[in-house]
């Protein structure tokens, strides 16, 4: 049972189950078996035909009565059914969920101003059109841009709607709070944008004509108007079948060395390491290459004289701490803070891996010096939680100071902005991410957003570490060199992510969890997923976005298909732009066959040589 009352001036929404009613003025909803008898309309609301749910066939309008005190969700009741009746203000309303056609029964989740959401409305008989439909008489209902069963929510008054669409910037300038933002409006995250105006705003902004169903958006007009974007359906074909190959082994990669040391054919090489990955036996010479510590184009010779200028730029850095008494120290609050969180961080990091276990050992002593040493050489952003995991792999493998220290910069030079205190580069990557899913998987994102998890926030660690700890260390070597190639485009990492959710897709969506479940169910992936089997959905899920011949432009910006919409603006957009129009896709360049030279072995050894005694995953 629904009804509708006022307070002051406020509309009520009320909802308990019918067994609870014994007014038949207050049945909106009779269905064709109800002995309920005639039903009393009110002149000022009519009968509305329910249409497409012919389970209901008489629907009924609640008289406005005058209420002196407002019904609070969850009253207590004597009725055991009580706890199931709520009453809302229509003002108090953000948006409405309609469920996905086929789930059983349908359902509707109105969404608060406030961020939650109230119990979910089952329809085991039909009528969640014709609500809808009385709702509209009272609010806007806007069709969201990216899902056809999301409706924004706003007011007649003009004011209120300018407040509403102020309400949709979920990125501002405040950003301390992201991840909570992100937990408590999970909406906004899929229509959000600052540089476009859609068409479901049209909808909502121009007057309905006379007659025409208000719940509806209207459709496009032929020529739209100037700065407006239509929003287009994107249908993707099959995905492509994906085998990877060997790793790349000392032979084949001396097969490519060149006259001096210059390397040949870098791109073949490069497409190489992105199919298969490299040999352990490889992988301390060619993490130098990939993090670009050592240029591809360059001689041996010019390799040497280059880490010797590293070797003494390194140590200078490191005297500048090294240096510091601890009087000094004491009035130096930063320093002393870097200090403190390398140490604590630093013990805990990898430790039970044999590289990095014991009291003693001198790896962390080097983890230590190399992160603090960082803090030098970058002084903005110094040392953030995270870091010692991103480092640990790369001394693993490098097994020198210096060298290490380098490419843990150059791996730096990727992520840096991971770890930035505004939060602008995670908060953008997670709206790719949630627009590639929504490319991908629409009913997978529409469960998500179903349990309140649409913001996608338990894949924040995964893009933050780049999934240092979702799967076991050598898989995480061999996921890394991969995405360190740059292939197939510049946000592999989103799609590895997409294909974890894939490979996952029936375990939640099939057994009912909640929001706290999923949470749940995502850590508990922690070592139990393969990497070659992510690649390979991932390669394939890239195959088949790229095979789509009307892929969204948004979408190909963040393939690396297209350049950017506004190439002058200083920052990307902070959240995903709705599906715009399909653009021509713009082939990436390709990686220019060069020359460049091997790399010799570094002149400064600190660690003694681990023998690769382990198998390649």
């Amino acid at each position: 049972m629904e009804g509708a009352g006022y307070r002051d001036n406020d509309v009520l929404l009320h909802w308990a189950p019918v067994e609870e009613a014994g007014d038949s003025t207050q049945i909106l909803f009779s269905k064709k078996d109800s002995s309920g008898g005639d039903s009393c309309t009110s002149e000022e609301e009519p009968t509305f035909d329910p249409g497409y749910e012919p389970d209901w066939a008489v629907i009924s309008t609640v008289r406005a009565q005058p209420r002196h005190s407002e019904p609070t969700r969850g009253a207590e009741s004597s009725s055991p059914r009580a706890s199931w009746a709520f009453s809302v203000s229509l003002g108090e309303l953000k948006s409405i969920r309609r469920s996905k056609p086929g789930l059983s029964w349908a359902y509707l989740v109105l969404v608060t101003q406030a961020g939650g959401s109230l119990p979910a409305l089952h329809f085991h008989r039909g009528g969640t059109r014709a609500l809808l439909r009385v709702l509209s008489r009272y609010l806007l209902l806007a069709s969201s841009p990216q899902d056809s069963r999301l409706y924004l929510v706003f007011p007649h008054d003009s004011s209120a709607l300018s407040n509403s669409f102020y309400h949709l910037q979920l990125f501002d300038q405040d950003s301390s709070n992201v991840v909570s933002r992100f937990l408590q409006d999970p909406y906004s995250t899929t229509f959000s944008s600052f540089s476009r105006v859609t068409n479901f705003f049209r909808g909502a902004l121009q007057p309905h004509p006379e007659g025409a169903s208000p719940d509806l958006p209207l459709p496009p007009d032929d020529e739209p108007e100037p700065g407006f974007e239509v929003i287009s359906c994107v249908e993707l074909g099959p995905r492509p079948a994906v085998e990877r190959t060997p790793p790349v082994t000392e032979e084949e990669w001396a097969r490519h060395m060149g006259p001096e040391g210059r390397l040949q054919q870098v791109s073949e090489l490069k497409s190489r390491i992105f199919s298969g990955g490299l040999s352990p036996g490889l992988r301390r010479e060619a993490w130098k290459f990939l993090l670009g510590y050592l240029s591809w184009e360059g001689s041996a010779e010019e390799h040497k004289a280059h880490m010797r200028r590293k070797t003494d730029e390194y140590f200078r850095m490191k005297l500048q701490w090294k240096s510091v008494s601890p009087e000094q120290e004491r009035r130096n609050s930063l320093l002393h803070g870097y200090r403190s969180l390398i140490e604590r961080d630093v013990s805990r990091t990898d430790r039970t891996n044999k590289f990095y276990e014991g009291p003693e050992n001198p790896g962390l002593g080097l983890l230590n010096d190399i992160l603090l040493t960082y803090c030098m050489y970058h002084f903005d952003l110094g040392y953030v939680q995270g870091m010692s995991d991103l480092l640990s792999p790369i001394l693993y493998v490098i097994q020198n100071e210096v060298d290490a220290f380098w490419c843990f910069c150059g791996f730096m030079e990727l992520v840096q902005g991971n770890f930035e205190e505004s939060q602008e580069t995670m908060k953008r990557q997670l709206g790719q991410l949630l627009l590639l899913l929504r490319v991908l998987d629409p009913p997978l994102c529409d469960f998500l957003d179903s349990q309140d998890s649409g913001s996608l926030c338990f894949c924040f660690r995964w893009l933050l570490i780049w999934f240092k700890r979702e799967f076991p260390f050598l898989d995480v070597l061999r996921l890394w060199e991969v995405l360190w190639t740059g292939l197939p485009g510049p946000n592999l990492h989103l799609l590895v992510a997409c294909a974890i959710l894939d490979m996952e897709r029936d375990a939640l969506m099939l057994s009912g969890f909640g929001s706290n479940e999923i949470l749940k169910h995502i850590n508990e992936l922690t070592m139990k997923l393969s990497v070659e089997d992510v690649l390979t959905r991932a390669e394939a899920l890239y195959r088949q976005l790229t095979a789509c011949p009307e892929l969204p432009h948004n979408v190909q910006e963040v393939l690396g298909l297209a350049p950017p919409a506004e190439p002058h603006s200083p920052s990307p957009p902070a959240s995903p732009l709705p599906l715009s129009p399909t653009r021509a896709p713009l082939a990436p360049p390709l990686p220019a066959d060069t020359d460049t030279a091997p790399q010799p072995d570094s002149s400064l050894e600190i660690l003694p040589e681990e023998e690769e005694d382990r198998a390649d995953s």
